[in-house]
């Protein structure tokens, strides 16, 4: 598949390496292509030509840049994954509505029905290599789309996570609060980045 990311920053470049490591097409869309950072990670151009015929568009920005940045390009029918986390600048809380989930936002500022949540509820390191001796973390994901659901339990379960359907994007602002709890016992909480939560079965 041809994978476009939208940001190049840890969560975009680890996601984006594990990708194409498993025989994907990633391509990053970032400001400025030409900027000497982003030669290591292969291909890269504006995010509006990056997203052009793809087959996949994770979205992985600042929250405050998401908007701005949807509102240039055309995600026309790709499966669009969010990976964002409506932030405040301190990082340690949600902001907007509380009744709307960033997911529910980006789908209406991408004019897109095939938004999924996804890959936001964990850290970087963990999506750069997830394997823990006690288990297999869980990557919980939520959207309206079944076909486009299918596509992000794939490329999850591929790099070595748990999928689980959380259910529809209304359940995306769940994820966005869980993903606050992993930060709060990451941080400040100091637990450390090297954990990851998972869902044990009997």
């Amino acid at each position: 598949m041809k994978i476009a990311i939208v940001g190049a920053g840890r969560v975009g470049s680890s996601l984006g390496a594990r990708w194409n490591a498993e025989g994907h097409d990633v391509i990053y869309g970032v400001r400025d292509p030409s900027e000497p950072r982003y030669a290591e990670l292969g291909g890269t151009a504006t995010p509006a030509d990056a997203v052009l015929d793809a087959d996949v568009v994770l979205v992985a920005l600042p929250w405050d840049a998401v908007e701005e940045v949807l509102s240039g390009i055309d995600l026309s029918d790709a499966v669009v994954i969010d990976a964002t986390n409506a932030l405040a600048a301190n990082s340690r809380e949600l902001v907007g509505n509380p009744d709307l989930s960033g997911a529910q936002l980006i789908a209406q500022w991408g004019r897109s029905r095939r938004v999924i949540k996804a890959f936001n509820s964990t850290g970087a390191g963990n999506m750069a290599n997830p394997t823990y001796s006690g288990g297999t973390p869980v990557m919980l994901f939520a959207g309206d789309d079944a076909t486009a659901k299918s596509v992000v339990s794939s490329l999850a379960t591929e790099i070595g996570f748990d999928a689980v359907d959380a259910g529809t994007l209304a359940a995306a602002r769940d994820l966005e609060h869980l993903a606050m709890i992993w930060i709060r016992l990451a941080y400040s909480l100091g637990q450390g980045p090297d954990i990851a939560l998972a869902l044990l079965r009997r």
